[in-house]
């Protein structure tokens, strides 16, 4: 007893000093790193490249420094799938993690932040810096994001719009399907699980588990668009069955793994 309390004392330690390794790098990015970017690739599309880039590294980096500290394990499946270019992935989202490690995989990642992130001293330059796309464009939202995908970039969309709940999922929103069926454009599914589950909505990155995060990260085969356009009558109703698809898509693989 006397033992797992101590593990588990040095793991709080560990997570907290990677959380501020964490903070205290995305500072360094925004004062020194993304300045520089700036001053030396004048064109916009080098620029973001370069970026991205950046931040692909420092999250790998992050995952890495977590992995040798002990906090976390992880194993990824499928990850061939990813070496390809304008990829629209979508994945489950039960923990605060979850972000960081297909950043830190997905080669080029677009994805969709909240507006507030633009205006925040802090995330403001790498976000802008990156081109992540602005939740707050109204109506272009899609077509930005089918344009992302276009121009080569693999776009990040979490359907739930949240961290899932502890069992389940949240409703998935229309989101990424409209861009599929508007676009043409099939989905990669990611599946991510983490044992024990840590890190969920409303959890302090203090309440660490029982024993080290164990995180099974799987690339699934992708889910063809064209069958849901072929038999409906219009772009809603497509988007509405791939939505309800794939919603159960998610909730089998849960209720299979739950089960196992």
């Amino acid at each position: 007893m006397v033992v797992n309390r101590l593990e588990r004392s040095v793991r709080v330690l560990t997570t907290g000093l990677s959380f501020a390794a964490f903070g205290l790098g995305g500072l360094v990015l925004r004062v020194a790193v993304f300045p520089i970017i700036s001053v030396f690739f004048r064109d916009q599309q080098q620029r973001t490249l370069v970026s991205r880039n950046v931040i692909r590294l420092t999250f790998r980096a992050f995952i890495e420094m977590m992995r040798v500290m002990g906090v976390l394990r992880y194993e990824i499946k499928g990850l061939e799938r990813l070496e390809r270019a304008g990829l629209l992935v979508i994945a489950n989202h039960p923990t605060l993690l979850d972000t960081v490690f297909l950043m830190a995989f997905v080669k080029h990642a677009n994805c969709i932040v909240k507006s507030g992130l633009w205006s925040n001293p802090f995330t403001h330059g790498p976000v802008r810096a990156a081109g992540y796309i602005k939740n707050e464009n109204g109506p272009d939202l899609v077509d930005d994001c089918i344009a992302t995908l276009a121009d080569g970039s693999n776009l990040i969309i979490f359907p739930e719009g949240t961290r899932s709940p502890r069992h389940g999922l949240h409703p998935f929103r229309r989101g990424a399907s409209n861009i599929a069926v508007r676009g043409l454009r099939d989905l990669t599914p990611v599946t991510i699980r983490c044992t024990p589950p840590t890190l969920g909505k409303g959890e302090k990155w203090w309440q660490v588990p029982p024993r080290r995060m164990h995180f099974v990260i799987e690339v699934r085969e992708d889910v063809k668009v064209a069958p849901f356009v072929a038999t409906a009558n219009n772009e809603t109703l497509a988007a509405r069955r791939l939505t309800d698809y794939l919603q159960n898509y998610f909730a089998e693989e849960n209720q299979r793994h739950a089960i196992a």
